[in-house]
């Protein structure tokens, strides 16, 4: 039998209401193992809002509270003063939203805790449309994608609103890129993210066969190929310091991602080449900071309220870049 590399107990049980093949499915097994069972999950009006189940049945082992579309963040920062006043100021609160519910409808309430430092972790699983309410654009899809308010002929042709980098421009305290693709990153950076106090963002993707037009098996495939070439980086911003968890040692081009999805199947040469250049841009100016914050002076990591015994002992560390080639399995650590 293999020897597993991520914690077997599991928070998210059969029984969830996902299309085939969904990544915020995934998304939430992963982060409920970096977590443990003792979170608690604010959801707002998303897929995951229909995802846990009919009441009063739920395919999750933690407590949930649903809140409204704009108030995720409001909402997870009340729930933790409540339980810091009651005495129990070590519970992990967890606001996990859509694309749409964080990049655009919740900016605000987000930004407002951010620039307090509210004691929560923050979860955007982009899925790039607006997927529970009929695959219409939000500020995260990205160019050239097909919705169904942006049609072939009428596409968008500005970027994607760059999440991380925004509540990074707020100085909190740990910000990361995760993709369920590669579980090892994904679970190690949810662990670290517990132990530190103040408000913590993870930006996951999310694939939506529905919306991005793929066969669902393809799910983990695809996500894989979203960070071989380089469109979903893997990185983390630690105390505002820069490093990238898992780097390719040989890119592919960004079309092979692109023509995963029906989405992109009307993507011309120049467009597939903007993107490409965009990609590059954006990667090189990762690597060029990464490198400038290594070599700056190592900073305190502020630890959280947490106790040890709530996180997830069975956890590789977020600790070195890992290089693989694109054909090869993620390693075992």
């Amino acid at each position: 039998m293999a020897k597993l590399t991520i914690p077997s107990e599991e928070y998210q049980v059969g029984g969830h209401a996902a299309c085939p093949g969904c990544g915020a499915a995934l998304a939430m097994r992963y982060l409920l193992k970096g977590l443990g069972p003792q979170a608690v999950v604010v959801i707002p009006a998303c897929c995951w809002a229909v995802i846990p189940g009919a009441m009063p049945g739920t395919c999750l082992r933690v407590s949930t509270v649903f809140s409204s579309f704009e108030s995720t963040a409001a909402m997870a920062s009340g729930l933790k003063a409540g339980l810091r006043q009651t005495g129990r100021g070590d519970v992990p609160v967890v606001g996990f939203a859509g694309d749409g519910g964080t990049a655009d409808i919740g900016i605000q309430a987000l930004s407002g805790a951010a620039e307090r430092n509210e004691d929560f972790l923050y979860v955007c699983y982009d899925n790039e449309a607006y997927m529970n309410t009929g695959i219409q654009r939000s500020g995260s899809t990205p160019a050239f994608s097909w919705t169904t308010t942006t049609p072939h002929g009428l596409e968008k042709h500005t970027p994607k609103k760059d999440l991380p980098m925004i509540l990074d421009a707020h100085h909190i305290p740990y910000i990361a890129t995760l993709n369920p693709s590669f579980p090892e990153d994904f679970v190690a950076k949810a662990t670290k993210a517990a132990r530190f106090k103040g408000t913590r963002y993870l930006h996951v993707l999310a694939d939506c066969p529905t919306g991005w037009k793929h066969d669902p098996s393809q799910m983990v495939e695809v996500g894989r190929l979203a960070t071989l070439s380089h469109y979903w980086p893997l990185y983390e911003i630690d105390q505002g310091r820069l490093k990238i968890t898992w780097s390719p040692s040989n890119p592919i081009p960004v079309e092979k991602y692109l023509r995963s999805q029906g989405r992109f199947k009307n993507v011309t040469p120049e467009e597939i080449a903007q993107i490409q250049q965009t990609v590059d841009e954006r990667w090189h100016a990762l690597q060029e900071r990464a490198s400038r914050d290594q070599k700056s002076p190592e900073r305190i990591e502020v630890q959280s309220e947490t106790p040890a015994s709530s996180v997830p002992h069975s956890v590789h560390p977020v600790s070195e870049t890992v290089i693989v080639h694109p054909n090869e399995p993620f390693p075992s650590r």
